[in-house]
């Protein structure tokens, strides 16, 4: 499937890429509706303002903003140990996948860099005077050391409170008292056409300001699906330059308030060509205020099977498959509803179209994913839905994947829920394959887990925890219960491949 994909590649005009860790190793190679319970950071009492057709008095914004924003947007710098790359991101890269392998002989040089120097170089955005800073998920991967870097060149070794790679949204944090900060905008304010200012440290230049529009909302790409199984993809879109580096960094309107974290450009070329898309502010800030709070990202699900009415091919495809004769429009399309969900409990049936979430439009699933995406389990949604020809409105309450709607904290997690994998005993057949006599096979492996930061993706063979054979779920669960400190794995890769690797217990 892999390589059919890179035969199709070349041949599209458009690639949708991450904006960008790399360029760091790739320069240093080629010449060397928050509850105010949650609310943590500082949001802005002023809404987004359109540009004024003055030509003077828009300079004189830029400049006001500029110096706002630039002294709170720092450098991120990610530090990799030889191995630190998982085997995942070797298998799955999206440079790779866009570039060919030419591209990741580069990076096995990376890999191999001495260790002085970072593996790659992001942005980030502190949002609070003691030093919280908000950046990207992709930006933190992999990283045995980070450090920030201010527009004053004061630099700090970070702390890596919590990542989130179903948003790309990662909360770090520094010591220190009374830094520049940013506050938070509203997000759902924004519109379409709106002068932004994009904000932070790309191709190695810092503290770097480009000025754009806002072109469209609510773009969803299918980038970050590569990193998690319930990607949330609710992109603001602007024109103003994105670079790889920028990734982490601000968008800001014309006050210097934030309303988006910088997170991918749209180009064939891996640079700038016209559009960038950053995470909205509302949804990255309940995101980095859950990790703060809990440990954890708390995420509501409504518990349906969609299909997207809006996407033509989409319909498409299932009409031909179903043997059904949707239209395309907007909204969601209700293609299963699972069992004990809020979508249960509140009425809603298969062959429902959802059409309102909170009484606003549902047009597509980025639409539905930032609405529910931005709630908690326990919170209550207004669903506006259309069955045979005629409007309902229901009360819903959404419920984790698990169907509970509490709140749950990281001592709250069992123990495969902690190093983030599922297990199954290794059948006859395989022991006798591989010559075992102990194993389990991996399951849904979590992105951005114990498991997978130290290479382990599904259906690779765990033989031992803590030297300990291992033949069940159960052996993994009363060997880490209740402990801490140093986990040690030993593993098998799909080549038959012996590693050992650990990490902390969480």
């Amino acid at each position: 499937m892999k390589n059919q994909l890179k035969k199709i590649v070349p041949f599209a005009v458009v690639g949708i890429i991450s904006g960008a860790t790399t360029f760091g190793a790739i320069n240093f190679f080629d010449t060397n509706q928050n509850n105010t319970d949650y609310s943590y950071f500082s949001t802005s009492k002023k809404d987004g303002q359109f540009a004024g057709v003055n030509a003077t008095a828009m300079n004189d914004d830029f400049v006001k903003a500029s110096k706002t924003t630039v002294p709170a947007v720092v450098t991120i710098r990610n530090y990799q140990s030889k191995t630190g790359m998982s085997n995942r991101a070797m298998e799955q890269d999206i440079f790779d996948f866009f570039f060919g392998e030419g591209f990741r002989n580069n990076k096995s040089q990376q890999r191999e860099a001495p260790k002085d120097l970072p593996s790659g170089l992001g942005s980030g955005v502190i949002i609070s005077p003691d030093g919280y800073i908000i950046s990207n998920n992709h930006v933190v991967a992999g990283a045995s050391k980070l450090e920030v870097v201010l527009s004053n060149k004061r630099t700090y070794t970070a702390k890596l409170i919590g990542t989130d790679p179903s948003t790309d949204i990662a909360l770090l944090k520094i010591e220190d008292k009374g830094l520049p900060y940013l506050n938070f905008a509203n997000s759902d304010l924004v519109e379409v056409g709106q002068w932004v200012l994009a904000v932070g440290n790309p191709l190695g230049l810092n503290s770097t300001v480009t000025a754009g529009i806002v072109s469209a909302k609510g773009r969803s790409i299918d980038l970050l699906s590569q990193q998690s199984r319930t990607p949330i993809e609710s992109f603001i879109q602007t024109d103003a330059a994105i670079n790889r580096g920028n990734s982490g960094g601000a968008l800001v309107n014309i006050n210097g308030d934030l309303i988006g974290i910088n997170s991918a450009i749209s180009s064939s070329s891996g640079y700038y060509e016209g559009y960038g898309f950053a995470v909205p502010s509302n949804l990255a800030k309940k995101v980095v205020e859950d990790i703060k709070k809990f440990g954890l990202v708390q995420r509501g699900f409504l518990g349906i099977g969609s299909l997207d009415l809006s996407n033509d091919l989409q319909v498409k495809t299932y009409n031909q498959r179903n043997k059904t004769n949707l239209k395309s429009e907007g909204g969601i399309y209700v293609t299963e509803v699972s069992k004990n969900s809020g979508a249960e409990d509140a009425g809603i049936k298969t062959g429902d179209i959802v059409k309102k979430i909170d009484n606003v439009n549902v047009e597509s699933f980025s639409d539905l994913s930032l609405a529910i995406g931005s709630k908690r389990p326990g919170d209550k949604v207004v669903v506006t839905y259309i069955r045979n020809n005629k409007e309902y409105t229901v009360t819903a309450s959404l419920k984790d994947q698990k169907g509970n709607t509490s709140l749950r904290s990281k001592d709250d997690l069992n123990v495969t829920e902690k190093i983030g994998g599922e297990f199954e005993p290794l059948s006859e057949r395989v022991k006798v394959s591989y010559g075992l006599n102990s194993g389990v096979i991996a399951k849904n492996i979590v992105d951005g887990g114990e498991l997978s930061k130290i290479g382990v993706v599904d259906n690779y063979i765990i033989m031992e925890i803590n030297g300990k054979p291992v033949n069940s779920q159960k052996d993994i669960e009363n060997i880490l219960k209740s402990y801490k400190g140093n986990v040690s794995v030993v593993y098998l890769d799909e080549y038959g491949r012996l590693t050992r690797k650990g990490f902390v217990m969480p």
